[in-house]
């Protein structure tokens, strides 16, 4: 079954069920991938649907995190019922050490021993860990490996 077709499926049974705030969250998925077919063109492949949901978690993470600095109670919540709502759709996460295990692997390929190689490891590395790990998680790892 394609996102597309889940996010129908779920959407179909959040109405059955008169759940709002799900319906709502799978609304705007929904139109997301949508919007993305229109723009390129063509049916999304399994990574670029991954990069859509990416995209969405990424921009609920931030607002959650605004919010926090803000203080505002109210739009914490929502904010994170939104972000688990969009994490049923998101591939497993690596974690720390899956990704400095990959991190270390790809150092080892490309013979990287400074800060001056940090381009071409990242570059090598994103396409490997794509909608399985936080960008910003990886820059730290990768530096954190290129530093020692």
């Amino acid at each position: 079954m394609s996102l597309l077709q889940q996010l129908t499926s779920d959407m179909v049974s959040a109405m059955k069920n008169r759940d709002k705030e799900t319906l709502n969250v799978v609304r705007m998925l929904k139109a997301a991938v949508q919007n993305e077919q229109i723009e390129l063109g063509h049916d999304l492949s399994a990574n670029e649907e991954i990069a859509v949901m990416a995209r969405e978690y990424k921009q609920r993470k931030e607002s959650l995190e605004e919010f926090e600095k803000a203080g505002r109670e109210d739009l914490i919540n929502q904010a994170k019922n939104e972000l688990a709502i969009v994490k049923k759709y998101m591939p497993k996460q690596l974690s720390k050490d899956e990704v400095t295990k990959i991190v270390k692997e790809v150092i080892d390929e490309l013979n990287a021993s400074s800060m001056k190689n940090f381009g071409q490891v990242m570059g090598s590395v994103m396409p490997k860990v794509q909608g399985q790990a936080d960008g910003k998680l990886v820059n730290q790892v990768v530096k954190e490996q290129l530093s020692k």
